[in-house]
């Protein structure tokens, strides 16, 4: 189902819109930001066919540099609330964007549908200081591969990919209302092995934006609150809340042949998994723990014995269910803020059969608040830390929420 992330991302989105009714706590106000940047970046190889031609065309890369456009709208809690005492300098909203890589017909010029978080990470002056930004949600408009209109295209196989953004930039206050932003922006896009090709498309560059607050806090713009440490129970394990989460997805699968051929199954397949993490909190920012990681890959361990089908096509077979399913056990890090968690693992499985379920698995996850214990998760999984797996999309319960 190519719709799943579009489906998570409007989820996420009336979710966020929702939170801001509450996000003040009942006290105060909420503060409203709008940021219009551009961001002008070259191109990581990902795929052979950027550097090299076999048509005798000129290699794509020779002519791709990327820019994007954006336009966003984010809130501030009060920084006299409970929260805004915690992440005093903490912005969360919506974006659009408009990109384009100097390839129109084989990319398209796609736009983009995001969340983002930006906050500091260290003042360097009263009117300077060093922040950070993350961007996840969703492109369109991508023109992709084609065996016959579009060959030479092969990195991107589908017409809606995952935008997943982060930078780094230093943010300067030139009035009450206005900051000036500039610096670093690594962007990824791709859609999760949902279609293929899927070597997806790496930028880097640089970004500049101007920022202006309609209601910034009365006094001094950067006058907030000192932020508070929560009071936490000394005791270990009442630091300890248990996230429980069941995610779905589909994709897409690929195989060599004996010839070295690559043959692409016209067909998707079906992912289910769940993760039971407990995690310890440390402090309002970061949380530590393991992860009991079970997965059914209806792709795993597919195998041919050469035949072939009456239009030419390989014949494959499926194995039994038990090599189709992994348990793995995983170290998690998770950096939390207000309404969003970003959930890092590295893990190994220790049941499965043979093949392709082998070796250690990697996870980067977005946990978006719905309710107090109850939130979307958007997740990726890599497979021996270079193969793209596939996505996560469920939901998570957290039992002994602190």
């Amino acid at each position: 189902m190519k719709n799943w992330l579009t489906r998570f991302l409007c989820a996420s989105l009336a979710c966020l819109v929702g939170a801001t009714a509450k996000a003040g706590d009942g006290k105060g106000k909420i503060i409203h930001k709008l940021e219009l940047d551009i961001r002008s970046s070259s191109i990581i190889p990902t795929h052979k066919s950027l550097r090299t031609n076999d048509t005798g065309a000129p290699p794509l890369l020779t002519r791709l540099g990327a820019a994007a456009f954006h336009l966003k709208y984010g809130f501030q809690l009060d920084p006299e609330s409970s929260l805004g005492r915690l992440y005093p300098y903490a912005t969360q909203g919506i974006g659009i964007s408009f990109n384009t890589f100097g390839a129109r017909k084989e990319l398209g010029e796609p736009w983009a549908a995001y969340l983002f978080q930006t906050s500091r990470i260290a003042a360097l002056a009263p009117w300077l200081s060093l922040d950070y930004e993350w961007n996840f949600g969703a492109s369109f408009g991508w023109n992709p591969y084609d065996a016959e209109e579009n060959d030479r295209n092969r990195i991107i196989g589908s017409k809606i990919n995952a935008y997943l953004n982060v930078n780094f930039f230093l943010s300067a206050r030139l009035s009450r209302h206005c900051s000036l932003r500039a610096g670093v922006d690594l962007t990824h896009y791709s859609n999760g092995n949902t279609h293929l090709p899927n070597a997806g498309l790496n930028t880097v560059g640089g970004k500049i934006g101007l920022v202006y607050t309609l209601n910034p806090p009365d006094g001094l713009p950067y006058r907030y609150a000192r932020a508070t440490e929560e009071a936490y129970p000394s005791d270990f394990w009442h630091r300890v809340s248990y996230d429980v989460i069941l995610y779905a997805a589909t994709r897409a699968k690929g195989v060599l042949l004996a010839d070295n051929s690559v043959y692409i199954f016209p067909a998707h397949f079906g992912i289910l998994g769940f993760n039971i993490n407990p995690m310890y909190k440390f402090n309002r920012f970061l949380k530590a723990g393991l992860s009991l990681d079970g997965q059914y890959d209806e792709t795993a361990n597919i195998y041919t014995n050469g035949e072939r089908r009456p239009n030419g096509d390989p014949t494959f077979y499926r194995p039994p269910l038990r090599q189709q399913i992994g348990v793995g056990l995983s170290a998690r890090g998770e950096f939390t803020m207000p309404f969003f968690a970003i959930n890092l693992g590295i893990g190994h499985n220790l049941y499965y059969n043979k093949g392709s379920l082998a070796g250690f698995y990697q996870v980067l996850a977005l946990k978006l608040s719905v309710m107090r214990d109850l939130f979307l998760h958007i997740g990726y999984q890599l497979h021996k830390f270079h193969e793209p797996n596939n996505l996560m999309l469920g939901v998570g319960y957290r039992f002994h929420n602190l």
